[in-house]
């Protein structure tokens, strides 16, 4: 028999509701309420506080009308931290997500039934009384998280609050990820901590090693024995960088070069875009240059790939260490000095410059037009200015304030100085630098490059300015050239919605994607640019085969999977671990479905005679569109989709759950695409299997409003089944969506058992997916009455085994579609074809991203 196995697993853990902490919640309500209406009192305080120094960009992300409100983190917070532990255990069900949303959710707008006069929220929640809208206003409450709470009190001191810290731990390896200092288990006081961002670090951080470390800093940092206080200036002439030639005043012919320079490419790569970047090295690569590439320590698919690109060339080359890189993290700086000083250490590499990159960069003229440019400009360094005033900049930056990063987190700890004597600059951390300023960087022992590098150890964003500062105070500041040889695509009404703030105490700012329709920007710049970046393929691959046609021309016709792209998402090697509950679920369900697929009216099952091989298989599954538009829609034609799914990237505006699978644990949320129109005002109602009216709310959509979105925060576990989400006019309907909610044959990865996972299938207690019931709402969405629909959802919560099985089966068919089946060798089965001869797999051939030999003019492309 042709099949998928799946490995034996054992053990479940199980989360059991207590009984006595109910009793009390329903004995106390009103004790508590009025808690958390102090605490949201306290909670705006705090938050019109930090407002003052988050940025422009961040409050504006505040006062949007649709909110992602599970960005807020209620731990970022110290006071507010410290208020919510002090509710520890009261809210404690069998399942805690009820507790982890904060912010202006409808809600928490319930459980504190205020509404303030005159207030027009953009989301409320939504109910039916005589065709009448009513609904709290969205203020910003406080809810405690129980699942992440731990126990700080070895770092608490005594009546005063302060935090008794370590004497005698060493200081770990600053801005390590891998070779920090272990400190013993004990978490001894060395000093009294009183900044506030410092306790806040204390109390969040995850492990012993990294509160030892921020200890440690802290108080090193508190006796004036961590920065340097001031700093050496050698540049002649503060302030000075060369002028930037004009695009038509090149002359990039590479003939007229007697000595071409050789550049050394350091590409940061992450992820699991491996032919996207196969296609970068295709365009970028020539055989007189040099490639040094570092994948990110958690990238291990990636990493497995890009060691068998290095074995295909003798100038491509893997960093044999690997860090974990985060957005803003220290690490990174610390990546391109080691990186610099591999290069350094390589004497059969002569290069001449360095230049860095990353997977989503993509060239944006020809290799020799670079190498003519910089060969013209050999002693020159070439890295882009903030453009603004330096006081500004350093606020912006967060220079002033000490970080650490531990725990791939990177913690703000207080305030600092900056260097007297110093002139700070900075920019974009993109750039081409010269072997000798290289050197100068790695090599020097002078007061300058010393005293930067320890500054920069503890700062925000360090390869935004560390290279820049001490180029601009350095002898060499005289080879500065304001222009790092890059364009990118910043749109920071989309890119600046402090996205990271899950990775960094600070509100930070990413670059969007380029589409065909802003390559116009590459046109219309006049200084010499030579790459361009963001792309991605899995958003928009368009962009990248335009560029790619104007350097290198067409591929002939006929040529196949031009337009095709494929990301692996799993691979066996990345272990059971890499993969959730819902897609360990339904993979092993597209496999069934798919060897089911192979059945003929002659035959009942798929044999392989004699075989007791274990093959590996790839199945073809497309999901299908649900959404249903009814007629006259009047000024609701401006709807162009009402979507469902998790992982919403408000930059790019998609769904990064490519798949959309969605688990009885997930937190989805409705996402509608608009055109232009009038403003209108519109009802979204969920519904869950069983017919229980899960959510009501209105949304406001303005005149000029593309997108709106909103996650209601519904109580876990979701019932499993298939799910509608409606959009009504005046209760009529407008539009509405089916999504499905995976019925889970897998809980931690191991099969699920009756007895201890029941619950999972059983939906939310009391039915309540909110603290309100909108069941009231059924006959006015002339639902059918849902006892028999509640007695189907019972008996199917017990299931397990092949019963569950063939739940989960039937449940996929109705939303995914199976294609083929096929196998990347020879297979026992007769049935199933080779994957290299079919037009989906993803080991059908892909010459956009294809590595082949090198040709005679050096290249590959």
């Amino acid at each position: 028999m042709c099949r998928a196995r799946a490995p034996r697993q054992t053990g479940v853990e199980k989360m059991v509701a207590s009984a006595r902490v109910q009793k009390l919640l329903r004995r106390y309500k009103l004790a508590i309420a009025a808690a958390l209406t102090i605490l949201l009192v306290q909670g705006l305080v705090v938050w019109s506080l930090r407002s003052l120094e988050e940025g422009e960009a961040e409050k504006k992300t505040r006062r949007s009308k649709l909110p992602d409100h599970n960005s807020q983190d209620p731990k970022r917070d110290p006071a507010l931290w410290e208020k919510q532990n002090s509710l520890s255990g009261r809210d404690r069900g069998r399942w805690s997500g009820r507790s982890e949303r904060t912010g202006g959710t409808a809600a928490s707008a319930l459980r504190r039934g205020t509404n303030r006069r005159g207030e027009k929220p953009s989301v409320r929640v939504k109910a039916h009384q005589n065709r009448g809208v009513t609904g709290p206003g969205l203020e910003r409450a406080v809810v405690h998280e129980p699942s992440s709470s731990r126990n700080f009190s070895e770092t608490r001191g005594g009546a005063d609050g302060m935090a008794k810290v370590p004497a005698a731990a060493m200081l770990g390896e600053p801005g390590s990820v891998d070779g920090a200092h272990q400190p013993s288990s004990d978490f001894v006081p060395k000093c009294h901590i009183t900044g506030k961002d410092a306790l806040s670090a204390l109390h969040r951080a995850g492990s012993q090693q990294c509160r030892q470390e921020i200890a440690n800093i802290v108080c090193q940092h508190q006796a004036g024995k961590l920065m340097p206080g001031a700093l050496p200036q050698f540049c002649p002439q503060l302030g000075i960088s060369n002028q930037v030639q004009s695009v038509g005043e090149l002359d990039n012919s590479l003939l007229k070069v007697e000595n071409p320079v050789r550049v050394a490419f350091v590409l940061m790569v992450h992820g699991r875009a491996v032919r996207q970047l196969k296609r970068l090295i295709k365009a970028i690569y020539h055989q007189d240059h040099f490639y040094y590439i570092h994948v990110d320590k958690r990238s291990g698919y990636l990493h497995r790939e890009v060691l068998q690109i290095a074995q295909q060339y003798p100038n491509i080359r893997t960093t044999p260490w690997r860090m974990v890189t985060i957005w803003g993290g220290a690490s990174l700086l610390k990546a391109y000095l080691r990186s610099m000083q591999d290069l350094l250490n390589m004497m059969d590499w002569k290069w001449d410059f360095f230049i860095n990159l990353s997977a989503t960069d993509f060239p944006t003229r020809t290799n020799d037009e670079l190498v003519s440019f910089l060969s013209q400009q050999r002693d020159k360094n070439f890295l882009k200015s903030h453009g603004r005033e330096n006081a500004r900049f350093i606020k912006k930056q967060g220079l002033d304030r000490l970080f650490h990063e531990c725990d791939d987190h990177m913690w703000r700890l207080g305030e600092r100085s900056i260097p007297e004597g110093l002139e700070v600059s900075g920019g974009s951390d993109w750039f081409a630098l010269t072997r000798r300023f290289v050197e100068y960087v790695i090599n020097s022992q002078d007061a300058l490059v010393s005293g930067l590098k320890q500054f920069y150890t503890y700062a925000l964003l360090p390869a935004e300015s560390f290279f820049h500062t001490v180029l601009g105070n350095s002898h060499m500041c005289d080879t500065l050239v304001d222009n790092n040889l890059r364009v990118t695509n910043w749109n920071r009404k989309l890119g600046c919605k402090c996205q990271y703030k899950h990775i960094v105490d600070w509100c930070g700012c990413s670059p969007n994607d380029f589409k065909p329709q802003d390559l116009i920007r590459i046109q219309q710049l006049t200084r010499p640019t030579f790459f361009a970046r963001k792309f991605e393929s899995s958003v928009n691959q368009e962009a990248i085969d335009i560029l790619d046609t104007h350097l290198y021309g067409q591929y002939a016709p006929g040529t196949t999977a031009l337009k095709a792209y494929w990301e692996s998402l799993f691979e066996t090697e990345d272990g059971l671990a890499a993969l959730s509950d819902a897609a360990l679920t339904a993979h092993t369900a597209f496999f069934r479905l798919g060897l089911r697929n192979l059945l003929t009216p002659q035959s009942t099952e798929v044999q392989a005679a004699g075989s007791k091989v274990r093959e590996t298989l790839e199945m073809w599954a497309v999901p299908q569109a649900t959404l249903v538009l009814q007629s006259n829609l009047k000024e609701f034609e401006r709807l162009k989709n009402l979507e469902i799914g998790t992982e919403w990237d408000p930059k790019e505006r998609i769904f990064r759950n490519f798949g959309g699978l969605i688990g009885p644990l997930s937190e989805p949320l409705a996402v509608q695409k608009w055109a232009r129109g009038p403003n209108l005002t519109a009802t979204i109602v969920w519904i869950d299997p069983a017919r229980v009216v899960a959510a009501s709310y209105d949304i406001t959509v303005d005149v000029d409003a593309e997108y709106t979105q909103y996650k209601p925060p519904l109580q876990r576990p979701l019932r499993p089944g298939t799910w509608s989400v409606r959009m009504l006019k005046q209760w009529e309907l407008v539009a509405e969506v089916s999504f499905l909610v995976m019925p889970l044959t897998f809980k931690d990865k191991e099969p699920l058992r009756k007895e201890e996972d029941s619950w999972l299938h059983a939906g939310p207690p009391g039915d309540l997916y909110l603290e309100q019931s909108f069941q009231q709402l059924s006959s006015v969405l002339k639902l059918p009455p849902r006892e028999a629909a509640a007695q189907e959802a019972q008996r199917r919560a017990q299931l397990v085994g092949r019963p569950l099985q063939a739940w989960v089966d039937s449940s996929i068919k109705n939303f995914w579609v199976t294609g083929g089946l096929c196998a990347p060798q020879t297979s026992s089965c007769p049935a199933v074809g080779l994957c290299s001869k079919t037009s989906w797999s993803s080991m059908s051939p892909d010459p956009k991203s294809e590595l082949c030999p090198v040709k005679s003019d050096g290249r590959i492309r």
